[in-house]
C-alpha cells in the first residue's frame, strides 16, 4: 500500500524562506545590470568607443579613457602579480605552515587586504606622486594600485597552490626531482586555473577601484603619450560625469556598459588563454584534476 509522503511544515516553512531570500538576492544582483543594459545601450557605439570626450564627457566617447584604464590596469598587474607570486610560493612551499614567520605573513596579508582604498591613496599620493616625483600620472596610479591589489592577489594565489594534493609534491620527490622542478612542471600547470581566478579577482578591483586613483592619476581625458602622463581610468570618468557634469548621466551609462564589457572581454580572453595553455601543456582540453568520465 502507498502512502503519501508528507512533509513537515517546518521544513516547507524553511525552504520557503531559502528560495524567497536567494530570489531577492537574484534580483538585488540582475537589477543593477539590467539597468545599465537599459540605460547604456542608446549610448554605446563604435565611435563611443573610439573618440575622445568633448565638451566635459557630454558628448564624444571614450577612446582616450580606454587607454588610460588599460594602462593603469596592466602597469599594476606587471608589477603585482610577480611579487604575489614570488610571496606565494615561499608561503606554500618554502616556509612550513606552523612557522611564526609564515603566520606573521598570512595575518599581515589579511590585513593589508581589508585597508580601504582611499587610505592607499593617500600611499600612493604621499610617496608615489610627491616624494618619487611622479606627480598624477598613469605610472603612479598603476604603482598604488599595485600595491593595493597585492594582498588579495597574494592570498588568492596562496589558496589556488595550496589547493594542490600532496601527492604531486611526494611523486615529484619519488622520482628525485628538485622542488624548482615540481613547482615548475607539476605543481603550476595543476593550479593554473586557481592562477586565473586569482588574476580575474584582482583585475576585477583593479577596474572598479575609483577614490584611489582620484589622488594619483589625475583627471587628464586626454591620450595618454607615456605612462608619465596623467590619465582617467574609466570608473573615475563614470564618477565624475554622474557627479559634476550635468547632463552627463546618458554617456556615464555607456561607460558603465563599456566597463562591464571590457571586464567581461579580459576575464573570457584569459579564461579561454588557461584553456589553450593546459591543453598544449597536458594533451587533453581538460584540466589535470578533473577525472574522466
Amino acid at each position: 500500500m502507498n502512502r503519501r509522503r508528507l512533509v513537515p511544515w517546518g521544513d516547507q516553512l524553511a525552504f520557503s524562506l531559502v528560495a524567497a531570500v536567494s530570489l531577492a538576492a537574484i534580483l538585488m544582483l540582475t537589477w543593477p545590470l539590467v539597468t545599465v543594459l537599459v540605460h547604456g545601450i542608446p549610448a554605446l557605439s563604435l565611435d563611443f568607443l573610439l573618440d575622445a570626450p568633448s565638451d566635459a564627457g557630454r558628448s564624444g566617447g571614450i577612446g582616450p579613457i580606454l587607454v588610460s584604464t588599460l594602462a593603469i590596469v596592466g602597469l599594476s598587474l606587471l608589477l603585482a602579480l610577480p611579487m604575489a607570486f614570488a610571496t606565494a610560493v615561499i608561503l606554500t612551499e618554502v616556509l612550513p605552515a606552523d612557522a611564526f614567520i609564515a603566520r606573521v605573513m598570512r595575518s599581515s596579508l589579511d590585513i593589508l587586504a581589508g585597508v580601504p582604498s582611499v587610505v592607499f591613496g593617500l600611499f600612493g599620493l604621499s610617496l608615489f606622486c610627491r616624494q618619487l616625483g611622479l606627480g598624477y600620472s598613469i605610472a603612479a596610479g598603476g604603482a598604488t594600485l599595485a600595491c593595493m591589489v597585492l594582498p588579495t592577489l597574494t592570498r588568492s594565489l596562496v589558496s589556488a597552490l595550496h589547493a594542490i594534493g600532496a601527492q604531486h609534491r611526494m611523486a615529484g620527490s619519488a622520482l628525485g626531482l628538485s622542488r624548482a622542478t615540481v613547482l615548475w612542471f607539476v605543481t603550476l600547470p595543476v593550479a593554473l586555473p586557481g592562477i586565473a581566478a586569482a588574476i580575474i579577482l584582482a583585475l576585477t578591483r583593479a577596474l572598479a577601484e575609483t577614490a584611489l586613483l582620484l589622488f594619483t592619476s589625475g583627471y587628464s581625458d586626454r591620450m595618454p603619450e607615456s605612462v608619465m602622463d596623467s590619465g582617467r581610468s574609466i570608473s573615475v570618468h563614470i564618477y565624475e560625469l554622474s557627479t559634476n557634469v550635468p547632463g552627463g548621466i546618458g554617456n556615464a551609462y555607456g561607460s558603465a556598459l563599456a566597463l562591464l564589457l571590457l571586464l567581461a572581454g579580459l576575464g573570457l580572453t584569459l579564461h579561454m588563454g588557461t584553456h589553450w595553455t593546459l591543453r598544449r601543456l597536458t594533451g587533453r582540453p581538460a584540466a589535470l584534476d578533473r577525472k574522466s568520465r
